[in-house]
């Protein structure tokens, strides 16, 4: 499985890029928009001055001319009725007039005081229109299409006044539904040629890409407003819809929505919610007209005449301004007309459900083709091939768009493609690398990697010899490993001691020590070589107390382990010696064979000392010149000690925990009773020494039963048979 790691880990990731794909979770779809809207700057539609549509603009100018908005209906009719003397085809309004103009004089007489003194004048202005009746009759003189919102929230019904035909299956499960909507005043909406809406929701990120041209309310469908415009213009009463699965449209089984809607002689493609891509031109100066210029007695009736007229406002105090893929601050009244020139021109942006399924298939047959070739050919080729698939899918993308007007993803299958070489030529480096390694690390077996770095760096080191240096020397052993190693096979026996090697090993790395050797179940470390380290007998001492807690954690695991196999755990513990002193380290061995390794009697002292731990019960004993180093961790002196083979007597100490014990106010008062049992003990006050053990058996902060039993039985033989005038209180040690 590591040898094909560099295959099947592409193949995952290339699966797991496409099985993304399939699900097209919304942060792909922005992705995709996103790209899409970068094709759109560099290649927006061709604006033609010549198509037969314009926005009669309410804009700053106008409103600084006529006077804030609202403007009064009358105004508003004049413009209509101008509109339509100079010749205008349709004015469709991106306006809802949903309530009674105020400035009417029926109701500016309501707000008049009741007196005498203007009794005679309103009776005179009462009898003058009503300014949305005047609005109302204009409209009814012209052809002009109203527009309303749709509303979530309810409101009343439109007047549709358009019939629909539809074609194929029920498209209105897929027509996105509203629950009613504001609408003009009804003496207004009634005269009116043509009604439509203008609400459009945007995608997430509040850019309006894609505009529904149908809606409904119940069962009730609804034209846009650019729409409606448009069949005013051409004459047409009715829209056809045609859904997937009508005459010449295949479904393949499914009801998949609007495919079309035919509007007079123009078929307009959609998308299966009856929305359609618009394709952007941008804003442009030739597609306005100002309303004041209308007002103005010179204007040039040619500029609206035979036109598609749009009223709408680019004033941003009027808060009709929309972000498109060309322009943040957009009118809203532009994306219609941008509609409408499309459709007139019949370049319309695409993007069916095909597209989706050859991005996958483009995705899937050049990663496949990724992953076969690396391994033969190599990165540099294989990364070529990548980069030319990427390029293909970008150019290919940009052809579609430019020439064919169709929308396709060259990001997403780009980026997981890059993703799959990544991955497999990564594997493969370190692969590469892994080998090249072996060999240094197969010396690394032999030889400390500390020292194999220098041999690499210096070969001359590559000889026989030491130097004489204070170092701090660690043995670690299983107690009662051989009663453990009858409980395994060969093949367990592996296990266990590489399960507990390793996390030692580890833990020895990482406090700086360099390991000597292993000795069955037991390890030998060294500080202070080949590399200078100050503070080596702490070290040491830390390095200790993390192994005696890393094997809790081993204790634990096993436990659970032995346990899920119906048999009592048996705890596993370890002896720890620690020594410092003057010790000879080098490249020791012979003329054929060396290793990198230390000597010395402190040396062996170290390994004394690890085996005193089972006598003493404790886990770790230092000599005398380690507890010297090791300030402010919490130490007891254990004996004056004379071990098997050495002369000399040494003080021992147990390594009982760290600094945190140490500095502990209880850990005080044991030491000070721990020491004057000593000085007791070694004074030959069996009385005092046997109060004091009591006070120190309550007082440890760790379990010390074994230590202080060895001293209660030695207290004991001493009343039976007590030691010579001479004696010292040394122990003569008789076990290593």
């Amino acid at each position: 499985m590591k040898v094909r790691l560099h295959i099947v880990l592409p193949i995952l990731v290339l699966l797991a890029g496409a099985g993304l794909r399939y699900l097209d979770p919304p942060i792909l779809d922005a992705a995709r928009l996103r790209t899409f809207d970068i094709l759109l700057r560099l290649h927006p539609r061709v604006y033609d001055p010549n198509l037969p549509v314009r926005i009669v603009d309410i804009d700053d100018a106008s409103l600084d001319r006529l006077g804030q908005w609202p403007w009064p209906r009358t105004v508003v009719a004049e413009l209509v009725e101008r509109l339509t003397d100079a010749g205008a085809a349709v004015i469709a309004f991106d306006i809802v007039f949903a309530e009674p103009d105020r400035t009417s004089p029926a109701r500016v007489l309501d707000l008049w005081p009741q007196t005498a003194a203007v009794a005679d004048l309103r009776a005179r202005i009462g009898e003058l229109p009503d300014h949305d009746d005047v609005l109302a009759n204009a409209i009814a003189r012209s052809n002009v299409v109203t527009g309303y919102a749709m509303s979530h929230v309810g409101g009343a019904l439109p007047e549709l006044k358009a019939g629909f035909a539809f074609a194929g299956p029920d498209p209105l499960p897929f027509i996105p539904g509203w629950r009613g909507a504001v609408v003009n005043l009804p003496q207004i909406e009634a005269l009116a040629n043509g009604n439509g809406s203008f609400s459009a929701t945007p995608d997430r990120d509040g850019i309006y890409r894609r505009v529904p041209l149908l809606q409904r309310i119940g069962e009730n469908v609804y034209p846009s407003l650019a729409v409606e415009a448009l069949r005013i213009a051409l004459g047409a009463s009715t829209y056809l819809v045609k859904s997937v699965g009508a005459s010449g449209l295949e479904s393949y089984g499914e009801e998949i929505g609007v495919n079309a809607i035919r509007i007079g002689d123009y078929i307009v493609p959609t998308m299966p919610d009856g929305r359609i891509w618009v394709h952007f031109a941008g804003s442009r100066p030739e597609r306005y007209v100002p309303v004041w210029e209308i007002f103005e007695p010179d204007f040039d009736p040619a500029r609206v005449a035979g036109q598609i007229i749009f009223v709408g406002t680019s004033a941003p105090g009027l808060v009709d301004l929309r972000a498109t893929p060309l322009n943040p601050v957009a009118p809203g009244v532009e994306v219609y007309a941008e509609i409408i020139e499309q459709i007139l021109s019949g370049e319309f942006l695409a993007r069916n459900d095909m597209a989706g399924g050859i991005e996958l298939l483009w995705l899937l047959v050049f990663g496949a083709l990724i992953i076969y070739l690396i391994p033969k050919v190599g990165g540099r080729w294989s990364g070529l091939l990548g980069l030319g698939a990427i390029g293909l899918a970008i150019g290919a993308s940009w052809y579609m768009f430019a020439v064919q007007d169709r929308l396709f993803d060259p990001l997403y299958p780009s980026l997981v493609l890059l993703a799959v070489y990544l991955v497999e030529s990564g594997l493969i480096f370190l692969r590469t690398e892994r080998e090249r390694r072996w060999v240094r690390n197969a010396f690394s077996r032999y030889l400390s990697p500390a020292v194999v770095d220098q041999l690499a760096d210096d070969p001359q080191r590559l000889a026989l010899g030491g130097e004489m240096r204070d170092m701090t020397v660690l043995f670690c052993d299983i107690q009662g490993f051989t009663r453990i190693s009858e409980g395994y096979d060969a093949q367990g026996l592996t296990r266990f001691l590489n399960g507990f090697l390793t996390p030692m090993t580890d833990v020895l790395l990482a406090h700086g020590a360099t390991i000597d050797k292993y000795m069955g179940d037991a390890i030998m470390a060294f500080w202070n070589a080949p590399v200078m380290e100050p503070g080596h007998a702490r070290r040491g001492c830390e390095a200790a107390l993390a192994m005696a807690a890393r094997l809790v954690d081993l204790n634990r695991r096993w436990a659970e382990e032995v346990r899920a196999e119906g048999q009592s755990p048996v705890p596993v513990r370890i002896g720890l010696g620690l020594n410092t002193g003057r010790c000879c380290v080098g490249n020791l061995g012979s003329d054929q064979r060396f290793d990198y390794s230390v000597i010395g009697d402190e040396v062996n002292l170290a390994s004394r000392l690890e085996g005193q731990t089972r006598i003493y019960g404790v886990p770790a004993i230092l000599g005398q010149e380690t507890a010297a180093g090791a300030e402010g961790l919490a130490l007891i002196e254990l004996d004056l000690l004379r071990v098997k083979g050495k002369t000399e007597t040494s003080r021992a100490y147990a390594l009982l925990g760290g600094a945190e014990m140490a500095a502990d106010s209880g850990f005080g008062i044991f030491a000070e009773s721990h020491e004057a049992l000593l000085a007791a003990y070694r004074a030959g006050d069996w009385d005092g020494a046997e109060a004091l053990l009591a006070a120190c058996r309550k007082t440890a902060p760790v379990p010390l039963d074994t230590l202080y039993d060895l001293y209660a039985a030695r207290i004991a033989a001493f009343r039976t048979t007590p030691p010579p005038p001479d004696w010292d209180g040394v122990h003569i040690s008789l076990e290593k």
